[in-house]
């Protein structure tokens, strides 16, 4: 069974299709050194009735129902420090980062992923156009210079990832300064230049100082500058907040070097201990986030993914490092507070692990949910190869499908789903992602789901196959398209982008009936319109259509729809001008 031809990957069957008045193929416009063309093309299709003979087929409004849409968030980190994941190496030119990043959205899409977390701001520096802190080192090398020729990596990623359906969430580190893999130094715009107050030196690396008074606020404005620019799905946070612990030279803990501000604190009156300072510190940013962020864009997703224990003994038999005493991260208070959409905890261990066993503190995580937001755990990915076979991934995905109290997960990082490694992507594929799924809603966003589109079936004129259209009754986004087929007594999905309005049929493979739904940004799913295939009626039970002109195979009459996608809300790009991540952590940086 060929799919319905809508969206197409290289390797695919399925091709983009737009209503038009006249059958030509076009191309999309030239997008950053040709990459986004090379990649698709638009097939312009006439839809009109095509005169045959022997017995047509009517597509009626339908009762039949669809069964319910897999629900599940696929996610992949891609990390860009010390370029990890993306660019392979800086320096590159502009037209290889853009197929890199073209390369690494269409296998999450040959995946059936639907979502990607890009980290933008690993250092106080920045992925994207930003008029408060420089261009990434780990673009082209050197700190503060833009990309040659340039454009702007995150509105370039936010575009092409939603082209293909899938969710882009932006993951900033709020107050890590400088990671200890440098390419040289410092641009003068970098904060440890300009506000050398709040920095602090602590082991290899530059840190902000959270309880630094001007440092809260700094990060905030960062964050929401993204938020408001571009047209971003989540905010996403990871487990650094305060840094994992140093030893000095003689295996001694090094304590973390803000003695200026902790006077400071205690001379204003303060009564708290020095570590629950600390937390408070970090508390406070969360929820600011939280808040400020909504008050943005209320549809913008919060999550955090932070270390996968929250103190040794929860649940009881659990051993490991204490985030809650050595990070300063009380999770459980966020999770509990809602001051988070999802957390993803890191649970980058075996499901036959002891100590920290992954199946028992998924569902201890998933206890602590008292506000019923939806938990991602983090799977370290990343480790198949060295710390145990593939097998164990795909287990741990399916332990996460039956878990009634997970939405979903992510994987650490899209690097070894890229390589296939150890064949975990055809494993995932053939396995537990063979069905598409849709992102799961976000009732306590918002809970009122977008009207039932408008479908039309149509036929292209001089051929045996089937299109049809649809479009939405409201000017709110659509986020996605749910279409479902049924063929010979078996429904079938296709999850497509919100820019896709129409998808076509081959011939001899035409569905007894299809379902369209729409789902908006918050994951709200409208109840669907349905057709259904029919024979031939009576002349008196046809359409009506004037001499000539288009007419829809009955159901709801066609409409205009304009052949190019419509504008994006992301900025135009603009041209003005660790790997050593501890071992207890899965090796993220």
């Amino acid at each position: 069974m060929n799919l319905p031809i809508a969206l197409r990957l290289s390797s695919d069957r399925v091709r983009r299709t737009y209503l038009a008045r006249s059958p030509v193929r076009i191309r999309l416009p030239e997008r950053q050194g040709g990459a986004f063309a090379s990649m698709w093309r638009v097939l312009v299709l006439l839809l009109t009735i095509a005169s045959r003979g022997g017995a047509l087929d009517y597509y009626l409004p339908s009762e039949d129902l669809p069964p319910a849409p897999t629900r599940e968030f696929r996610g992949a980190w891609v990390a860009t420090v010390n370029n990890i994941d993306w660019p392979s190496r800086p320096g590159l030119s502009s037209s290889q980062q853009q197929q890199e990043l073209l390369t690494l959205l269409n296998q999450a899409v040959k995946l059936k992923l639907n979502a990607i977390l890009f980290q933008v701001r690993p250092a106080c520096d920045a992925l994207y156009e930003s008029s408060m802190e420089p261009w990434s080192e780990y673009l082209s090398g050197t700190m503060g210079k833009r990309p040659e020729p340039a454009y702007d990596p995150l509105a370039f990623i936010i575009r092409e990832a939603h082209v293909r359906g899938l969710e882009l969430h932006a993951w900033f580190n709020p107050f890590r300064a400088r990671h200890q893999v440098t390419q040289g130094a410092a641009s003068a715009r970098h904060i440890s230049r300009t506000k050398p107050q709040w920095v602090r030196s602590y082991g290899r690396y530059l840190w902000l100082d959270p309880t630094e008074p001007g440092v809260q606020d700094y990060s905030l404005r960062v964050i929401l500058d993204v938020v408001k620019r571009y047209d971003i799905d989540g905010v996403h946070l990871d487990d650094y907040f305060y840094p994992y612990k140093e030893k000095d030279a003689k295996g001694k803990l090094i304590d973390f070097p803000d003695g200026a501000s902790w006077k400071r604190y205690l001379n204003q009156g303060g009564r708290l201990a020095r570590d629950d300072w600390r937390r408070s510190q970090v508390d406070l940013f969360v929820r600011k986030l939280y808040q400020a962020v909504k008050a943005q864009k209320p549809y913008v997703k919060v999550g955090i993914s932070p270390f996968g224990i929250w103190r040794p003994g929860n649940p009881p038999g659990i051993d490991g490092l204490d985030a809650f005493q050595d990070l300063y991260a009380d999770s459980r208070k966020w999770w509990s507070q809602g001051w988070v959409d999802y957390l993803a905890p890191q649970l980058y261990w075996s499901i036959d692990s002891k100590a920290q066993s992954f199946p028992v503190l998924l569902k201890w995580w998933s206890d602590q949910n008292i506000q019923r937001r939806h938990l991602y755990p983090g799977l370290a990915t990343a480790n198949i190869g060295t710390r145990y076979a593939s097998g164990e991934i795909v287990n741990q995905v399916r332990l996460s499908q039956k878990s009634s109290g997970t939405a979903g997960h992510l994987h650490w990082s899209v690097k070894a789903l890229l390589q296939n490694r150890q064949g975990i992507g055809d494993m995932l594929a053939s396995g537990p992602y063979a069905q598409p799924a849709l992102v799961p809603a976000c009732s306590w966003i918002e809970s009122r789901p977008p009207p039932p589109p408008e479908l039309a079936a149509m036929a292209p004129a001089g051929t045996a196959s089937a299109g049809f259209s649809w479009r939405s009754k409201t000017a709110e986004t659509i986020q996605s398209w749910l279409v479902q087929y049924r063929e010979k007594g078996q429904w079938r999905s296709q999850v497509f982008s919100g820019q896709v309005l129409s998808c076509l049929f081959p011939a001899g493979e035409i569905p007894d009936a299809i379902s369209v739904r729409g789902m908006d940004r918050c994951g709200n799913l409208s109840i669907p319109t349905v057709l259904g295939r029919r024979s031939d009626p009576s002349p008196s039970a046809r359409p009506s259509s004037s001499s000539g002109s288009p007419e829809p195979r009955l159901g709801p009459p066609a409409r205009s729809v304009d052949p190019t996608p419509p504008p994006s809300s992301v900025p135009r790009d603009r041209s003005p001008h660790s790997s050593d991540r501890r071992s207890l952590n899965g090796g993220r940086p």
